[in-house]
């Protein structure tokens, strides 16, 4: 008993295995084809800050290796966000066969929008935020100083911005799944209104920058987010619920 009980646990390890195998070489593979334009793609990013800055200011490099292993660092980051769907279809992959057919219907277009909204969140960041942040950054500096910004602290930056803008984008499916888990109701989150506000620029101050500017860009649209959520979310009845009409769909 004992080894036909370890045998279905060996072959979840070996399925995981396979699938994080699998979003390995696809993160590699897309390095490899982007590695070439690694330069072109970190002035793609630096776009907003550069166009911003004082005439005759440039961004520097204060460690001997930034100007290689930056825009590398980089093209790391943007080869994992362009496999995300790929990614996210191997996670699919691993748990569909464990889900009833009811619930595959509800996780499918669940999967597809929080890849959408990701991207939706870091091209908010790109286009909006960052070149009105970066805009007020550069017009407050005080007259005698040089804006002058460290490529690698810039990186850090905008990739903290990207991750935040991506993750808070997320709301609206992080709200569905509380709902149909049960977890939470749709009349319980609308009572709940100013806590969540409030909670939206406390997650804003955490999740970005030490300034007011970012943390009430981010708010805002989280915020926003939450009442899509809360409006899709009445669509999705409550597993518990759910649940016993799959078993007969199953039967």
């Amino acid at each position: 008993m004992a080894v036909e009980d370890t045998q279905p646990l060996i072959t979840h390890l070996i399925e995981l295995r396979k699938r994080i195998l699998n979003s390995l070489i696809a993160v590699f593979v897309v390095f490899v084809a982007l590695a070439y334009f690694s330069n072109d793609i970190y002035q793609l990013v630096s776009s907003p800050l550069v166009s911003k800055l004082p005439q005759g200011s440039n961004m520097i490099a204060t460690d001997v290796a930034s100007p290689f292993l930056a825009p590398i660092k980089l093209t790391i980051m943007v080869s994992i966000f362009i496999s995300a769907p790929y990614i996210l279809y191997q996670v699919w992959a691993f748990i569909a066969p464990a889900l009833y057919k009811h619930e595959r219907r509800l996780l499918m277009p669940l999967l597809f929008f929080s890849t959408v909204l990701f991207y939706m969140g870091m091209a908010f960041a790109y286009f909006v935020v960052f070149p009105l942040a970066f805009g007020f950054f550069t017009s407050t500096a005080p007259q005698d100083v040089v804006i002058a910004t460290d490529i690698n602290n810039y990186l850090s930056f905008v990739m903290a911005l990207f991750m935040a803008f991506g993750i808070s984008f997320e709301v609206p499916i992080a709200i569905i799944l509380l709902c149909w888990s049960g977890a939470t109701t749709v009349a319980s989150l609308k009572q709940k209104r100013p806590y969540i506000l409030v909670g939206a620029f406390v997650v804003g101050m955490l999740l970005t920058p030490p300034d007011v500017f970012s943390q009430t860009l981010l708010a805002i649209p989280m915020y926003l987010l939450f009442e899509i959520g809360v409006f899709f979310a009445r669509f999705y009845v409550p597993r518990s619920k759910a649940q016993p009409q799959d078993e007969e769909a199953e039967e």
